[in-house]
Formats: structure tokens, C-alpha cells, sequence
């Protein structure tokens, strides 16, 4: 059994719903794909975001080879090691997906990325 879900054969009425924990737990390997960049919001929070390219595995009849991932980083610590990063770094990013919501010129808009929680440089991209 998952560690994730709870036993229910023994006489309690939890509904299946209830017996199964949420998860939303990523981790990403990749290349980044340009350098970071801070970006401040209308409401003073400042955050950064960067794009982590990750191979997709061989299929046949597949174009689509690799995925571009959109990464936001909100905490002060993660941040300033992001920003250290350079392209073509391969790094490790741990996180949850989440959709955020925004007021543009015509409406509202919104954009699915990667909360980053953690994120580390595995391997420097050779220089030039």
C-alpha cells in the first residue's frame, strides 16, 4: 500500500476520496534555458522565473522532443542560488505546480508554472 493512502477495510466508512492524500510534489532535471530573471509584481512581491528545458524519452512517431518548463522562485534564499545560474546549467528543481492569476490589459490571465521549493546546479554548461 501507498504511503499515501489509508486502509479502509476494516470496518470504517472513509469514501475513497477521503482515504487518498493529494500530492503535488515535482522534481525536474534539465537545462536552463536562458538566465533568470526578477520580475516585480504591481503588488511590490518580487519573484523569479527562468525556464527549464527537460528531454522527453524517445517515442516513435513523437516531433515534440523536448519539454520548456516555466519556473518561479518567491523565497529569498532559492532565489539568490537561482540567480547564480547560467544557461545550459543542467540543474534540479523541486516544487508544485500551480496556476497563477493576473489582471492584464484586456482582462484576467493566468499561467501554469512550477513553484520552485529547492533547486540545485548539478552541472556548470561549458563555457564559451
Amino acid at each position: 500500500m501507498s504511503p499515501h493512502t489509508k486502509d479502509t477495510r476494516e470496518g470504517t466508512s472513509e469514501s475513497l476520496h477521503e482515504a487518498v492524500e493529494a500530492v503535488n510534489d515535482v522534481r525536474l532535471v534539465g537545462r536552463l534555458a536562458a538566465p533568470a530573471e526578477a520580475k516585480e509584481l504591481p503588488s511590490g512581491d518580487t519573484l523569479v522565473s527562468f525556464r527549464v528545458v527537460v528531454d522527453r524519452p524517445p517515442r516513435q512517431r513523437q516531433r515534440q522532443r523536448v519539454d520548456a518548463l516555466e519556473c518561479v522562485v518567491w523565497t529569498g534564499r532559492v532565489k539568490r542560488s537561482v540567480g547564480t545560474w547560467r544557461e545550459g546549467d543542467l540543474v534540479e528543481v523541486s516544487g508544485s505546480i500551480r496556476r497563477r492569476f493576473f489582471r492584464t490589459a484586456v482582462g484576467t490571465g493566468s499561467r501554469v508554472e512550477v513553484e520552485v521549493r529547492s533547486g540545485r546546479v548539478l552541472r556548470r554548461a561549458r563555457s564559451g
